[in-house]
């Protein structure tokens, strides 16, 4: 279902900004696609869960909106995991969406930060985008240094050297929400405006970062492109979702071996998990460690009948 093609002079404001959606939309006469993602009650469950200083707020709520947007991109069931790691105050920034449109994140940092551009926070490192399928499909690892002045300029570097991809994102984020605008140029067809690529690009580095956060996304595109047929596609629901679960961590005791997990018995009393994900707290006792490893023992041989 569509909402489109919009002609020039046919916008009109729809009231009140979507909550957690991404929407898609395609110029109509060119080879240029988009995206905007707008997330509230998604970002909000990240912030609950972990008191993060403002500095790797805003880099976490943008690489939020960021992975929405590229994981958008998935043509198959599974996940995109986009890190930031660094050697800078901001050491790791971590975030998983999926093509179910659901969404994690963490970061980590260390000492008292003040505020100070994205070069320095993260310092030299490496940018990794990891593809997972979820079923079938083999697994794909992009890795690239970490270049940019911002954290979508370190991705429109990783899209045009891993990807051949000429592409342009605008991110932003704050305490309540976070957003994201993505373009593209796809290859050329034979009716493409020769112009119009660069035309949007100078008319998409207008938007400001308080019209990304709270324009619905059609207000967005009539703002930066009322002159343009475009058609927008109806929204997809974004939320937050963390995949930890007791079984998974069982099956992390297993791989390391009964040995290793009963020295920690041993020393500890109990075998402590912590999701750095959602904060979600998994305790395992004396008891709980022999279960996890009964259940994985050989079954008793049944005596042979002659």
């Amino acid at each position: 279902m569509v909402c489109g093609p919009v002609p020039a002079g046919l916008w009109h404001n729809i009231g009140m900004k979507p909550r957690d959606t991404l929407q898609r939309f395609v110029f109509e006469h060119a080879a240029i696609r988009g995206e905007i993602v707008h997330l509230d009650s998604a970002w909000r469950a990240v912030l609950e869960r972990h008191e993060y200083p403002p500095a790797v707020r805003n880099l976490l709520g943008e690489l939020m909106a960021a992975a929405v947007l590229l994981s958008a991109m998935l043509k198959f069931s599974g996940s995109m995991i986009l890190q930031i790691q660094g050697n800078g105050p901001v050491n790791l920034l971590v975030v998983e969406s999926t093509s179910e449109r659901t969404l994690r994140g963490m970061a980590q940092w260390s000492g008292e930060l003040a505020s100070m551009p994205f070069p320095q926070l993260v310092g030299q490192g490496k940018f990794v985008i990891t593809i997972d399928p979820k079923e079938e499909g083999q697994r794909y690892q992009g890795i690239v240094s970490i270049e940019g002045e911002t954290v979508s300029a370190a991705l429109e570097n990783y899209l045009v050297r891993s990807e051949q991809i000429d592409s342009r994102l605008w991110l932003a984020a704050d305490t309540e929400q976070a957003a994201g605008m993505l373009l593209q140029k796809m290859p050329a067809g034979h009716d493409e405006d020769a112009d119009l690529w660069q035309r949007t690009l100078h008319l998409g580095a207008t938007i400001t970062r308080d019209e990304l956060l709270e324009l619905p996304a059609r207000d967005i595109l009539h703002r930066l492109y009322h002159e343009e047929d475009l058609r927008l596609f109806e929204g997809e629901v974004v939320r937050f979702h963390c995949s930890c679960s007791r079984e998974r961590v069982v099956n992390v005791l297993r791989m390391l071996g009964y040995d290793e997990v009963h020295s920690i018995i041993t020393e500890r009393s109990a075998v402590d998990v912590d999701c750095e994900f959602c904060n979600q707290h998994y305790r395992f006792d004396s008891v709980d460690v022999e279960q996890v490893f009964a259940a994985t023992a050989p079954a008793a041989i049944s005596p042979t009948r002659h």
